[in-house]
């Protein structure tokens, strides 16, 4: 199968074990396909861990047929494989076959998907931390045993094991960087009288679909450097990991200046390192003045609940700003499904907004919901002195505050506003050195 975007990574076989119950592929099965495999066959397995194969020997060698009678180039597992069972499971298989893992997978997607500095270096770190530990454990293995490159995992390197540590430095030190760049940008934002709203969730719930809904407008610049053939703007296409940095759009309201960003989503089942990893993506989240937690009313009400809460635990980290619920895709189920949700998620979600981002259903609420939600507004009243820095002062307030009343005499002008407290400040400062000047 072909992406929109043109990967093609070919066929492949997808597999899972799981300890108890039944094994669901569905999730491995989209991700696979976000990443360009054809999906050609599937094969899964209850029964606890094999610490050589992960899969029992027997089921080893039904993949190995499988792969064969399928022609696949590759071997997808939604479990995390260790390197001695991923080096075991090669050499079941025809020689050109690659074995990747869960987050592999997740990883090869991300490399795809990063469009920007920040990301790229992202990627590169996430990929970095996975190597790591397998670097270390040739390390340790070749120094115990006699022969380098100990159960096939390659000839020992000691260097390699440091040269890892010392580009994580590096690149969390570039990323660092760019932080500070990006915290200076939000800054000059909210000085400029914008309120920073922040789209947040899992992947596929809708939330470049709603940035284009609610924020019609061109982007943003975050002077960021991207690839020249990748556009600048939200996509909103039905598949994973579609947003991997950050897109910024413009939202018009009668009283505000707003910016709405989409951020990279949620995954289930990531381990620490691959989060961390990621972690400055989420910055403009955890700087926002208002998140909305975009949720798929489509999921099962306890996956619902599992993401609900883990979001909430991911986003309280380090933001004290207000979260509200957003049950998004409401066209796909109906009223009875939508009311028991509803019910079902009220104490961790009380007062959802329920909208759909594809139909435009309920987006006037959602926008109240946004004006209601954010800080509020302080009003003022300036008088000026006559003549063309007033005009110029007057001019700013209109375009950074909702203005009220401007009334003009013969030596004054009197301008009645609404602002943040941030261009509040600034007018006043503004309106003191034109009154000091005069007098």
């Amino acid at each position: 199968m072909r992406r929109d975007d043109g990967v093609d990574n070919g066929p492949a076989v997808i597999a899972k074990r799981v300890d108890h119950g039944d094994a669901d592929l569905e999730e491995i099965r989209n991700l696979a396909a976000a990443a360009g495999y054809e999906v050609v066959g599937e094969l899964t397995q209850t029964r606890t861990e094999d610490p050589a194969y992960h899969i029992g020997e027997g089921k080893a060698e039904e993949l190995a047929t499988l792969v064969v009678e399928t022609g696949a180039e590759t071997v997808v597992f939604d479990n995390r494989l260790g390197p001695y069972q991923t080096y075991n499971l090669g050499n079941r298989l025809p020689e050109s076959v690659e074995v990747l893992d869960r987050f592999t997978l997740i990883l090869e997607i991300f490399g795809q998907r990063a469009s920007t500095r920040k990301a790229q270096l992202q990627v590169e770190l996430a990929e970095l931390r996975y190597e790591l530990p397998r670097a270390e454990a040739k390390t340790s293995l070749a120094k115990r045993e006699e022969h380098p490159g100990f159960m096939g995992l390659g000839e020992y390197d000691e260097s390699r094991e440091a040269d890892i540590k010392e580009r994580i430095s590096r690149i969390r030190d570039e990323l660092e960087t760019i932080e500070r760049t990006d915290q200076e940008r939000r800054k000059r934002r909210r000085d400029s009288g914008f309120d920073l709203v922040a789209l947040a969730g899992y992947t596929n719930a809708g939330k470049s679909t709603l940035l284009r809904q609610l924020a019609d407008d061109l982007d943003v610049d975050e002077n960021e450097q991207r690839h020249p053939d990748l556009a600048t703007t939200a996509e909103s296409e039905d598949r994973l990991f579609t947003t991997l940095g950050t897109t910024t759009r413009r939202m018009e309201t009668d009283r505000r200046d707003v910016l709405v960003t989409d951020t990279v989503g949620f995954i289930s089942d990531l381990p620490h390192w691959l989060v961390e990893s990621f972690k400055s993506t989420l910055d403009a989240v955890y700087h926002a003045d208002l998140v909305l937690l975009v949720v798929d009313v489509t999921d099962p009400v306890e996956e619902i609940r599992e993401k609900v809460v883990t979001s909430h635990d991911t986003l309280y980290e380090r933001n004290e700003a207000p979260i509200v619920t957003v049950l998004n895709k409401i066209d796909l189920v109906d009223d009875e499904e939508l009311r028991h949700k509803q019910e079902a998620l009220s104490a961790l979600a009380p007062d959802p907004i329920a909208v759909s981002a594809t139909e435009g259903t309920n987006l006037d609420r959602l926008r109240e919901r946004i004006d209601r939600e954010l800080p509020e507004l302080e009003e003022e009243r300036l008088v000026l002195p006559q003549g063309g820095d007033a005009m110029s002062l007057v001019s700013w307030v209109h375009e950074n505050a909702h203005v009220e009343d401007v009334t003009y005499t013969d030596e004054e002008v009197i301008i009645e506003f609404e602002a943040s407290p941030a261009v509040v400040e600034q007018s006043r400062s503004r309106a003191g050195d034109l009154v000091a000047a005069d007098g």
